[in-house]
């Protein structure tokens, strides 16, 4: 039910998609869509929260991982969330896009609070390796945003029939990180103000 909603959700839009399209959709009364989901945002909150949850329970043990290296914890990172991104669908992936508008402020802050844990995760590692030197002076929180960018976009293009694999393209991405997080780029974010990177889990 929940992926069917969320197909419909993406081809015709939030607004566009009535509880009456989904029940259709999924072969049944719009009464009994309503047994489980009360209303039209219970299925997108659930939506976002189950993705989220998933991925934040996959990236986690890293932050309490004492032992190895931050480039090892950064690559375990990297590939943890490009493995939770590109085995979704398209269309549910991209809802991150404009899901968290279409909530009431108590669901988005439950959302907003578990893209926070992600980003808190992250900018760990990223502390850790300018801690031990491996990495140099760089913003990390700008940093973070950057890396998650990287990884969320990859739903647009991958294609599993593609010449990378996805172990590959994590990789990349680690490795094409690594060459500015080692060299450094310093700068002043004190006076600037940024927005959180589109997280699509």
């Amino acid at each position: 039910m929940l992926k069917i909603a969320c197909v419909l959700f993406w081809k015709d839009g939030y607004q566009g998609t009535t509880m009456r399209k989904i029940a259709k959709a999924y072969g049944c009364k719009p009464s009994n869509i309503y047994n489980f989901f009360p209303t039209k945002e219970a299925l997108l909150y659930n939506m976002l929260l189950d993705q989220m949850k998933k991925l934040i329970s996959m990236i986690q043990p890293l932050a309490q991982d004492a032992t190895s290296s931050p480039i090892t914890l950064l690559r375990s990172f990297i590939e943890a969330h490009l493995t939770h991104t590109l085995n979704y669908k398209k269309s549910y992936k991209l809802l991150f896009d404009v899901g968290l508008d279409s909530l009431s402020p108590s669901k988005k802050r439950e959302i907003v609070s578990l893209r926070n844990e992600y980003d808190r995760v992250l900018q760990t590692i990223l502390d850790r390796g300018i801690a031990s030197g491996e990495f140099g002076k760089i913003d990390i929180k700008l940093s973070s945003f950057q890396i998650a960018s990287m990884i969320a976009r990859t739903i647009l293009w991958f294609s599993p029939k593609g010449r990378l694999t996805i172990h590959g393209i994590a990789d990349f991405i680690t490795d094409f990180a690594l060459h500015g997080l080692k060299a450094g780029c310093a700068m002043d974010m004190k006076n600037q103000k940024s927005n959180p990177a589109p997280l699509i889990p």
